[in-house]
């Protein structure tokens, strides 16, 4: 091999480079575009503060947190805040040919079918609002109805997915796992982003929809249940008290520090040592902050605690509001657990289905606006309501009352923050199959969110395996008509 005047060879002159001033400049442009600034420093930015510490953001904005209610199982539009005529003149007559409708998943394609409810107008804007929504509807001048939504997926467990984390594919951060990344949490005595699921159970994708994905775990999801204590064995044992206990943490803290500086970058053992101090600040803040005995019988029945259907949700919705009244950072409902009827997946009827699960939660959300606004709560609580597609605007067979699943067009709303009310944006076609004007991609949704945290959604990022990864990744715009 042919050596330099220097006596090196070509490789080893390439070797020696490396450990040197090329090396040195290498590093720098690296650093500049942001490898390793997310996982070597992490370790120590959680050593110093923690990873859910409170963070300025990136723009001054009112909404400081989020509560956000999932209708699993997806909602049909054109029955709850989309109201489309052209229904009722073109009911029984089958889907014009030059609808670009792809996918039935195998389920029959049916006739034109209108809405099975009434719509009315709602406050002073005379937003039409369904009759599957009626306390919901007094609040008409509070929401900004999205009307064009569209996602990529027409199957649940993907399009929740893709809804939660904005990818059809698992293993990505979620929504809420962003936001107390971007911001921290005001409260270090409570999980900055908790989910309280529906009793008959969690979406059929399950655990990714809450995951951190490739962030610290410290910045997932802490699960809630819906109906008993919250918090499963958040006290500990009666003979250890809390002094006995604080020296053990102390102890075992210690001995995970010294594994940690000796292993950089172990983000696993870092999430781990939190969430051991965070489980026991829990003990003596989290039972106070679900504890509903402390509210009035006034705003208990307000709710609807304590009388069916809307017992359920009403308690969590409560809990919501205790959550974000004392600094979590995100809170996300479920309306509908399991599969089929369970959820709002109405391939059998929509009057049965909606029905039911409409009457569990349009009150309680509706005293859940009423009660951030009376408490002055509105202005800083971004409120948003949906699910992960719409239905589509044909029964699914002759005389059938369901509808299939619709990606292509959907509605979902938005209140609280820096939120426009009573007014609508963006269209689907006169049938309500799909989003024609104002077009708005889920990732179009996830941006205008993180905006009204006041996060940029194209520099709030996480750098891994060699590129800079975002939610709303390389799409996206924040939806400014919405926004006062």
């Amino acid at each position: 091999m042919s050596q330099f005047p220097c006596g090196l060879t070509r490789r080893e002159l390439v070797w020696e480079m490396g450990a040197g001033f090329a090396g040195v400049a290498l590093a720098g442009l690296l650093a500049g575009d942001g490898y390793g600034a997310k996982s070597a420093n992490a370790a120590d930015l959680q050593k110093v503060k923690g990873p859910l510490a409170p963070r300025q953001p990136h723009f001054q904005a009112k909404a400081k947190s989020v509560i956000f209610l999932m209708m699993n199982g997806a909602p049909s539009q054109v029955d709850t805040f989309d109201y489309k005529p052209e229904l009722e003149k073109h009911a029984g007559k089958a889907l014009p040919a030059d609808k670009k409708f792809i996918n039935s998943g195998g389920r029959k394609v049916g006739y034109l079918t209108p809405s099975f409810r009434k719509f009315r107008p709602g406050g002073e804007s005379g937003l039409l609002i369904s009759d599957f929504f009626p306390h919901v509807r007094k609040h008409a001048d509070k929401l900004a109805v999205i009307r064009s939504c569209h996602t990529d997926s027409h199957a649940h467990g993907s399009a929740l997915v893709a809804m939660n984390t904005g990818k059809t594919f698992i293993g990505r951060p979620s929504l809420g796992s962003w936001a107390t990344y971007g911001l921290g949490t005001e409260n270090q005595s409570l999980p900055g982003y908790v989910v309280i699921l529906d009793k008959r159970g969690g979406p059929i994708s399950g655990q990714p929809n809450w995951s951190s994905g490739f962030m610290p775990g410290g910045y997932q999801g802490t699960l809630f249940r819906p109906v008993g204590d919250p918090i499963l064995d958040l006290r500990g044992p009666a003979h250890i008290n809390r002094d006995a206990q604080r020296n053990q943490l102390d102890l075992l803290a210690k001995l995970n520090e010294e594994h940690l500086n000796q292993r950089p970058g172990g983000h696993d053992l870092a999430a781990r040592i939190n969430s051991y101090e965070l489980a026991y600040r829990m003990q003596a803040e989290a039972p106070e902050a679900v504890d509903l005995s402390k509210e009035s019988k006034q705003t208990l029945d307000d709710y609807g605690v304590g009388t069916k259907p809307t017992d359920e949700f009403g308690r969590n919705c409560l809990v919501a509001r205790r959550l974000v009244e004392r600094g979590v950072r995100f809170v996300q409902l479920y309306s509908g657990g399991g599969h089929l009827e369970d959820t709002w997946d109405a391939h059998k009827s929509i009057e049965s289905n909606h029905g039911l699960h409409a009457a569990e939660v349009d009150q309680p959300i509706g005293a859940l606006l009423a009660d951030l606004e009376q408490r002055g709560l509105l202005d800083n609580t971004l409120v948003v309501w949906g699910g992960e597609f719409g239905r589509m605007p044909f029964s699914e067979g002759k005389g059938a009352p369901g509808r299939n699943h619709n990606p292509y067009g959907f509605s979902m709303w938005m209140a609280g923050g820096d939120v426009k009310g009573g007014m609508s944006h963006g269209e689907t076609d006169e049938l309500g199959f799909e989003a024609v004007v104002d077009k708005a991609h889920l990732h179009d949704i996830h941006a205008t969110i993180l905006h009204l945290l006041g996060l940029n959604h194209e520099t709030l990022s996480w750098f891994h395996q060699g590129r800079q990864e975002s939610l709303t990744d390389v799409g996206g715009n924040v939806i400014h008509p919405i926004i006062t």
